[in-house]
């Protein structure tokens, strides 16, 4: 089968296209669902995650964890709502993935049929930044539901607000069905992606550049002015953005790198910017699969409440160009390899 494999040292990889790559084989621990992989996600920054590098794992180094197709065979034990032929959308598992390929197996609690009404391509671009926004929402940040009155709405920040996950923020913030509670979203984004902003439903957008102006973007959106933060940017960004949240409010953030509060376990592990203010929680968390969770967002989504992201489509025998492309600074669209042409 046609595969994507990273070859070189893991400090300069390089992207190739193996097209005789042994087919993949199910995993001992448990049951698999053997997937025909149609489009495969592209996110840049897994060239740098260990799962890759993992020679127990992966030892072929093929990467990838978001993928869309039609499930080729079910495992005999499997017991569920999925049949042969079900178009679905999936997020590997960490230890697992290798979706850049033909074939791909999957644990059933990272699989889901598909949105009815997107492309192969744009399933394959939505599970890791759907789930990140899902889980930073309604596990993370509320695990037990959103804040009880006295205020009867919820006012958060988003940062990076138009990239993939924060665009995902935005749009299950301010959805009644997945929150249960009004939601103010302010969108910390350039100048340039206000208008698409406010089209997915932010209620203020912010630019990061205006610091200049006004002494800080942070002032701009109010010192200790909102429940919570949704950090998708990280360094400098998520710095300033402990200044914007209440004194019992939290910070959730999917930054990559982490900060050094993330994995630092001892006396480092308290956010510098938290001296003080003991009620303010503090989360950095790793996306997990969740089967369900995907079900219910392709249900958003066919029902036209949450939008898609957009994608830069690329057939597999342009997979190093596609690479090369998924690595920019500054793109628009997030990318997709095609396995299978579009029909």
């Amino acid at each position: 089968m046609k595969a994507i494999q990273i070859i070189g040292p893991k400090s300069k990889p390089t992207v190739s296209l193996n097209g005789s790559h042994p087919l993949p084989t199910p995993d001992s621990s448990g049951p698999e669902i053997l997937i025909r992989v149609h489009s495969a996600g592209l996110t840049a920054d897994e060239l740098t995650w260990p799962e890759l590098w993992s020679p127990l794992h992966n030892p072929t180094h093929v990467p990838g964890f978001e993928v869309s197709g039609a499930i080729a065979e079910l495992p005999p034990s499997y017991i569920g709502p999925l049949a042969v032929g079900d178009e679905v959308y999936a997020m590997l598992h960490t230890d697992r993935g290798k979706g850049q390929a033909e074939y791909v197996y999957a644990r059933p609690g990272g699989v889901a049929r598909k949105p009815r009404s997107l492309s192969f391509a744009q399933a394959a671009a939505l599970p890791i930044p759907a789930l990140t926004a899902w889980e930073a929402l309604l596990k993370r940040a509320w695990p037990s539901g959103p804040p009880s009155p006295p205020s009867s709405s919820l006012r958060v920040l988003v940062t990076g607000a138009s990239g993939a996950v924060g665009s995902m923020v935005v749009q299950l913030a301010k959805n009644s069905k997945v929150i249960g509670k009004e939601v103010q979203v302010v969108a910390l984004a350039s100048a340039a992606k206000h208008d698409y902003l406010r089209e997915l439903g932010a209620d203020e957008t912010v630019d990061y550049h205006d610091d200049n102006k006004t002494g800080g973007w942070e002032r701009k959106v109010g010192i200790k002015s909102v429940d919570a933060v949704f950090d998708a940017a990280g360094g400098d960004v998520l710095a300033k953005a402990w200044a914007t949240v209440k004194d019992d409010g939290v910070v959730v953030t999917v930054a990559d790198p982490p900060p050094a509060w993330a994995t630092d376990k001892g006396p480092g592990a308290v956010p510098k910017e938290l001296e003080g203010r003991p009620g303010v929680r503090y989360i950095y968390f790793i996306v997990s699969p969740d089967s369900e969770a995907l079900g219910k967002i392709a249900g958003l989504i066919d029902e036209g409440t949450v939008k898609p992201l957009s994608v830069v489509e690329y057939p597999v025998d342009k997979a190093v160009e596609a690479w090369d492309f998924a690595r920019q600074r500054g793109r628009q669209g997030k990318v997709v390899v095609n396995f299978v042409p579009a029909a």
